[in-house]
């Protein structure tokens, strides 16, 4: 399998395509998931081309992980979620839709279910707002 520049996060990432972006640095895009499982859904997305966490080269996974951390606590404070989930999905048969590396951070609430995986798009100004403000905590 090889990666496509052309999928929709590459895209995101050059800047052809909006999204509700939360943080961004040189190695790395913070945004809403515009199909939240639950609300505050991030997606991590790293620069640097690779399809998923087979292909990707360490160096790029050691720069990321510390903003997936920051990003989980930014998460956490402002959305009072009991947890967060982790995920991370690696080719088709594993749930991966878009094949560039990206990590999932789902909110999770106690005594509520996690919509299943890209069920139902939210509100743009819903999104825009708690974007801002997951944005604020991670400044």
């Amino acid at each position: 399998m090889t990666y496509d520049p052309s999928n929709i996060f590459a895209k995101i990432i050059r800047g052809e395509i909006p999204a509700h972006k939360v943080y961004e640095d040189e190695a790395a895009l913070v945004m809403m998931d515009i199909f939240p499982q639950s609300r505050g859904h991030l997606l991590i997305i790293p620069k640097t081309a690779s399809r998923n966490l087979l292909d990707a080269d360490p160096a790029t996974l050691s720069a990321v992980m510390p903003l997936v951390q920051r990003a989980a606590k930014a998460l956490l404070a402002v959305t009072a979620a009991d947890g967060i989930r982790f995920v991370q999905f690696s080719e088709a048969p594993a749930g991966q839709s878009v094949f560039h590396l990206h990590f999932h951070l789902i909110p999770a609430y106690e005594g509520m279910s996690l919509a299943p995986h890209a069920a139902g798009k939210a509100d743009d100004a819903e999104l825009a707002a708690l974007a801002k403000t997951i944005a604020a905590h991670l400044a």
